[in-house]
């Protein structure tokens, strides 16, 4: 303790010294802690329940898909002998208006045993029992668990919840229990709001179940091993049940081909107890690199302390010195230089704590408007262990990384030098050259980073769409309630778009299945008559149903051929619109139109008959910016003929003038007025592209900042040597002066030295970024980093 007042009181007898060092490595550490947090909440926690690490996920061997069916699940559970337990969900947005504008909560649809298996233990009230996931619901109907945070949101965390009426999509619910604050279910990212049993599904979704849909994969299934089970010998025990399983799963209507690779598939164990999350699929990369990004600017950080602090020991040679001759130990004041060091970045990782807290919110936000279609992204950022581990090491590793040469000078002083007059040595002048070379370096680093990063956002949103994102408006329409008989759903999605179609102020109103730059995708290898040998790949066609006038809402050109009309309805001969690169791939030379597409038979879609190909559009931008130009396939949404109906439909309107959203009012109104049991939500299209660039956006930006940051950092460094090494060169450069040297060759002498050290650091940090760019190719677009 000793030491660390002597410290703090050498510390604020320069104080300007001490408290630019503390906020250069509040900003560095900060910005480590903000990142690294996130890093720990997506990828390194594990989920709110007991044992995590006996949880496995059932995957695909051959594919890795993880989603299943319900008859898959029933199998399934039916063997859950060979675990502890077995449990099913599905994430989905509920809607809890009764009628109209959407009022989402986040949903999940869970086995009666899941909070049981998962060691969740209620809050209030009780979980499911299995008696509860039937069809119909169990002895108390159907009934809800509900969130912590919902419960205090909707309900003011008043007691009488339990018992409660909540309408789920439309539909009578009572709440039974409330879960523990910290449980936000199994997916990282997505904290549920409504949990309800899977048997209840047919009461929100009527006649149409996914539970009778052998061919709907859409159910996440985990286990949780027997204690001192090994993930192989689980998946050994699961694999042994694997006939009987997929035998009696089998999609009707498979060929001989498709049942044989169904029954071949197989079952696989993945570790899961840090959870399942789609978020981390995404970012664990761009986090990644924001992390080691952010390290090199910490080390840019330390670099320029470490010159602070030399300058600072040069200034207390005569001092130090003093104490060595009154018979203070070499270790004893490098000791206490090197606490001085701790100290400082003790404070640096205090201040940095706070702005981390602020940070990793924003850099949440940010993530959340990318997820905004599929649910706010919501994260636990409280510091547990990682976080507080991660905080230790880094601020010990940067009091090492500026502490040590400091320290390292003070061993060097002599008693002697306390009889002398000192002004200052040369010795010590090459660390300081060497870490103002390490700072140019690194900080080019960054720039070149920063360059990349923004150079990739500005090419995706310069990117040729194809289409007139401008005043249009995408009503996702949710038909799940609608009364209306399923056989004329498809009517009414059209009587719907010729409604909205006559509200003063809409040019035009057409509906599809797929909205561009939505992230959804439909693709499927097609056979084309005539068509040249292509792979399953080449062949593969991007495929979305929409109703005529839908390529004009989106100011796109039929090229060749006709647009779909009144002809094209149920009944009439299957046709398609084609785009141009799939007339060039499948028709090189000559028209497309009249050409013959089919789908191949899959268990999907062996009902789809095939079309003749009466126009050919414009290309256009259809899951991704990134994505390159693929061949795709547009067919009336009247005729749908796929064995599965259609949920609901995305309605694009195109407004006269001005923003779309001032006419969601009017356009609410028409919808409600064809089907009042409709839900419907609504999204500018400008809105779901920005968010499309919302991972580039976040580098560039946080890159940019970094760079500028690192490039003040080494201008100060520079500007601390320079001027240091001209008030150790003082004399000399008077003596030059008084012997005729003109001003302008002392400048150049000074400089001289300053354009070394900058060249050295260009050097260094060219070959730096060379290595750099390859690491981050992936997450570039248009450039080429070799």
């Amino acid at each position: 303790m000793h030491d660390v007042r002597l410290a703090c009181r050498s510390l604020l007898a320069t104080p300007i010294v001490s408290i630019a060092a503390a906020l250069s490595l509040a900003l560095g550490m900060g910005a480590n802690t903000a990142i690294f947090s996130l890093v720990s909440s997506v990828m390194l926690r594990t989920l709110p329940v007991a044992d995590p690490q006996r949880l496995a996920i059932v995957t695909s061997g051959a594919s890795a898909n993880r989603e299943w069916s319900y008859a898959i699940w029933d199998e399934l559970r039916r063997r859950a002998q060979e675990f502890d337990g077995a449990i099913a969900w599905a994430m989905r947005r509920f809607n809890l208006a009764q009628r109209g504008e959407v009022l989402v909560a986040e949903g999940v649809l869970v086995s009666g045993d899941f909070f049981t298996v998962l060691g969740v233990p209620p809050l209030l009230g009780r979980t499911f029992t299995p008696a509860d996931d039937t069809r119909g619901g169990g002895p108390d109907g159907a009934v809800a668990v509900i969130s912590y945070a919902f419960w205090q949101r909707h309900f003011g965390g008043a007691a009488n919840a339990i018992g409660a009426p909540l309408a789920v999509e439309g539909k009578p619910f009572t709440v039974v229990g409330v879960t523990p604050p910290d449980f936000f279910g199994t997916e990282v990212g997505r904290w549920f709001d409504v949990a309800v049993p899977i048997g209840t599904e047919p009461i929100m979704r009527g006649r149409v179940t996914a539970l009778d849909q052998p061919a709907n994969f859409w159910l996440n299934v985990m286990v949780r091993l027997k204690p001192g089970r090994s993930l192989n010998e689980a998946t050994a025990a699961l694999r042994g049940a694997q006939p009987q399983i997929r035998a009696a799963a089998m999609p009707p209507g498979a060929t001989a081909n498709q049942q044989a690779g169904f029954m071949r598939d197989p079952f696989a164990l993945t570790e899961a107890a840090a959870g399942l999350s789609g978020l981390r699929r995404q970012y664990e990369r761009p986090l990644l690199t924001l992390l080691v990004v952010a390290a090199l600017v910490l080390l840019v950080a330390c670099a320029n302390i470490a010159n602070l602090l030399l300058a600072r020991a040069s200034a207390r040679r005569h001092e130090l010195s003093v104490r060595l001759a009154l018979g203070a130990p070499h270790w004893r004041l490098a000791r206490q230089l090197f606490v001085e060091s701790l100290v400082l970045a003790g404070a640096g990782a205090a201040a940095g704590l706070l702005f981390a807290h602020w940070g990793s919110r924003m850099l949440v936000a940010q993530l959340s408007t990318a997820a905004s279609a599929g649910g706010p992204v919501a994260l636990d950022l409280s510091i547990d262990g990682h976080v507080l581990a991660f905080t230790a090491a880094m601020t010990m590793a940067t009091a090492l990384l500026f502490g040590t040469a400091p320290a390292f000078r003070a061993a060097r002083v002599a008693p002697i030098d306390a009889l002398k007059e000192y002004r200052g040595a040369a010795n010590g002048a090459g660390i300081a050259s060497g870490l103002v070379v390490v700072q140019v370096a690194l900080s080019l680093v960054l720039v070149v980073a920063a360059g990349l990063f923004v150079r990739t956002f500005i090419r995706l949103a310069a990117t040729p769409l194809g289409f007139d994102e401008d005043r249009v408006l995408v009503a996702n329409i949710n038909s799940t309630r609608s009364t209306a008989p399923q056989e004329t759903r498809l009517a009414l999605y059209q009587r719907i778009a010729d409604a909205v179609a006559a509200v003063p102020g809409i040019a035009r109103a057409s509906g599809s299945l797929v909205t561009p730059v939505s992230g959804s995708n439909w693709a499927f290898p097609l056979d084309v008559a005539g068509a040249p040998p292509l792979s399953d790949g080449d062949r593969n066609t991007q495929v979305n149903f929409v109703s005529p006038g839908w390529f004009a809402t989106y100011g796109m050109t039929i090229v060749a051929g006709r647009d779909f009309d009144v002809r094209d309805g149920a009944g009439a001969p299957p046709v398609a619109i084609v785009n141009e690169t799939f007339a060039a791939r499948f028709f090189p030379g000559r028209s497309a139109i009249g050409g013959v597409v089919a789908f191949p038979a899959a268990a999907n879609a062996s009902a789809h008959a095939p079309r003749t190909i009466v126009g050919v559009t414009s290309d256009a931008v259809y899951r991704s910016l990134r994505d390159p130009q693929r061949p795709a396939m547009y067919e009336p949404l009247a005729q749908n003929d796929w064995p599965f109906p259609l949920a609901g439909i995305a309605l694009s309107v195109r407004s006269t003038s001005g923003s779309p959203m001032r006419l969601t009012r009017s356009v609410a109104a028409a919808i409600t007025a064809v089907d009042p049991n409709l839900a419907f939500s609504f999204r500018p299209l400008a809105d779901q592209i920005n968010a499309s660039l919302s991972q580039e956006r976040l580098l560039a930006i946080l890159s940019g900042f970094f760079g500028g940051l690192a490039m003040l950092l080494a201008g100060l460094g520079l500007y601390g040597i320079t001027a240091h090494a001209v008030s150790q060169r003082r004399i000399e450069i008077g003596i030059r002066m008084a012997l005729g040297a003109a001003p302008a060759g002392i400048v150049r002498l000074v400089l001289s030295r300053v354009s070394l050290l900058v060249t050295a650091g260009v050097i260094v940090g060219a070959g730096v970024s060379l290595g750099l760019a390859r690491f981050v190719a992936s997450l570039l677009y248009g450039l080429d980093p070799r």
